[in-house]
């Protein structure tokens, strides 16, 4: 006794509507597997800490305040000491002028 395709159909319907789930009788690929997964970015979110105050953002809100960023000065240390060895980065160009009268050139 086999039992008509619609009756299947229709049970496969209702089905569907009391557990929720997508009525989908073609067996196409859908992607509700991915889209019924949790969501991952709270999750990542929540692996890093939170960040906290730079020294940088005490510089912005008390601009008089004397601070001192051993990183910074380092950074700037380095810039220099390359630049006086001719190794830095070459400047920008201001003007368009500037900047045209160079993409002639082919190396």
């Amino acid at each position: 006794m086999a039992v008509p395709r619609a009756r299947i159909l229709d049970l496969m319907k209702v089905q569907c509507k009391i557990f929720s789930t997508t009525f989908n009788p073609e067996a196409l690929r859908l992607g509700n597997k991915v889209l019924r997964q949790r969501l991952k970015g709270p999750a990542l979110a929540a692996y890093y800490p939170r960040k906290v105050a730079t020294i940088k953002d005490l510089q912005k809100l008390y601009p008089d305040w004397e601070t001192w960023d051993d990183a910074e000065e380092d950074r700037l240390e380095h810039i220099k000491i390359v630049k006086q060895r001719g190794k830095g980065a070459p400047k920008k160009k201001r003007t368009a002028e500037e900047s045209k009268k160079f993409k002639g050139k082919k190396r």
